[in-house]
């Protein structure tokens, strides 16, 4: 009778959702492996297909501030897939809404389904609703809620708001273990063309994560930062104090 063996991979798999140590059954894997590999594929497949519940965001959002919907030029989603381009440009029809809205806020903050919808359905709301709580005093543009966006999106929006300073938060493109993470970009006084190396970005926002109110404490520290020293980007590196949660958890 053959004793079973320990498995030696238990503890590292406690430390870390990769897939580490999952034995195989002749050439292939186990089953239950199999099975879960599928799952989280399908997972973050359907984070890039499906398309967030914007009703909802907007009614949990107006508890928070004004909001404006407006949409990039990508007309669905198929198109915003093969066509980066036009996710990062307004819509005439949003282009023309935003030029009566009040201009030159201190910050402009546009909530953009990414690659996620469901990181912005889990995460935006309590990661803005924390950053408002961490910014008093600060005079803040009505929030966007964008679809069909990408980061430059907010650039666009600029343009005509004119704001001192966007921050973008957006669905990133979702892995095998995080399908509903959240990235926040941040950039001082943007416009279109803006390039990458003039941002500054807190990623990997949601709960086995950063959780949302840490991201806010470490955004509210780099917005302030950016006011005092009217720079984003590479000039800007992140030196915020450790941050704790309100349970006393970091």
């Amino acid at each position: 009778m053959t004793t079973p063996t320990r498995d030696p991979w238990a503890r590292l798999r406690l430390a870390t959702p990769a897939r580490i140590g999952l034995g195989h059954v002749g050439p292939g894997q186990p089953t239950a492996a199999l099975l879960a590999f599928q799952a989280a594929h399908a997972a973050a497949r359907d984070a890039v297909l499906t398309r967030p519940d914007f009703d909802g965001l907007e009614r949990r959002l107006a508890s928070l501030g004004p909001v404006r919907r407006i949409a990039s030029q990508a007309a669905d989603r198929a198109t915003y897939l093969k066509r980066p381009d036009l996710g990062r440009l307004l819509s005439d029809e949003s282009a023309a809404a935003l030029a009566d809205a009040p201009k030159g806020a201190d910050l402009l903050i546009l909530i953009g389904d990414g690659l996620s919808a469901a990181a912005i359905e889990r995460q935006a709301v309590p990661v803005v609703a924390a950053l408002i709580r961490h910014l008093p005093g600060w005079r803040l543009a009505s929030l966007l809620l964008a679809e069909g966006a990408r980061v430059a999106l907010g650039d666009a929006a600029a343009a005509i708001l004119d704001p001192t300073l966007v921050l973008v938060l957006i669905g990133e493109r979702p892995g095998l273990s995080s399908p509903d993470s959240l990235g926040a970009y941040l950039t001082w006084r943007p416009r279109p063309g803006t390039v990458d190396a003039a941002r500054n970005c807190v990623s990997n926002i949601h709960a086995a994560g950063l959780a949302p109110e840490l991201a806010a404490q470490r955004l509210a520290w780099l917005l302030t930062e950016a006011r005092a020293r009217r720079l984003t980007g590479v000039g800007l590196k992140d030196g915020a104090p450790a941050l704790s949660a309100p349970d006393g958890s970091s």
